[in-house]
């Protein structure tokens, strides 16, 4: 999609500092991080919401949730853990429509979140 930050990003047309990437997926750093890891994880394919998907995504949305792991071994996150979220809709705090996993670690986080 032209206007999407995301795929601008995943085309290479917007500098991140990315962490991770292969052919489906991407993760790169958030620029205004909540957490002291705060990492964004996208499908490199454009895709606006959950709402969005059907049976045939379901094997990508497991290589976005292998990427998080992959990338919390190198970190050496194992025994501290991380958070995965995704906001689904502008009202459930959304605000880039393309799918994208908040990656956050680094400190104690409370239940329920926010």
């Amino acid at each position: 999609m032209q206007d999407c930050i995301f795929c601008k990003i995943a085309n290479k047309d917007i500098a991140a500092d990315i962490v991770y990437e292969d052919e489906k997926v991407l993760v790169f750093k958030d620029v205004n991080p909540a957490a002291p890891v705060h990492l964004l994880i996208i499908p490199k394919r454009h895709m606006p919401t959950l709402f969005g998907l059907n049976e045939d995504d379901s094997h990508l949305l497991g290589q976005v949730q292998m990427a998080a792991v992959r990338v919390a071994r190198e970190l050496g996150l194992g025994e501290q853990g991380f958070r995965l979220v995704c906001n689904c809709g502008r009202e459930a705090g959304q605000e880039v429509m393309h799918i994208h996993y908040h990656f956050l670690a680094g400190r104690p986080f409370q239940w329920p979140p926010g």
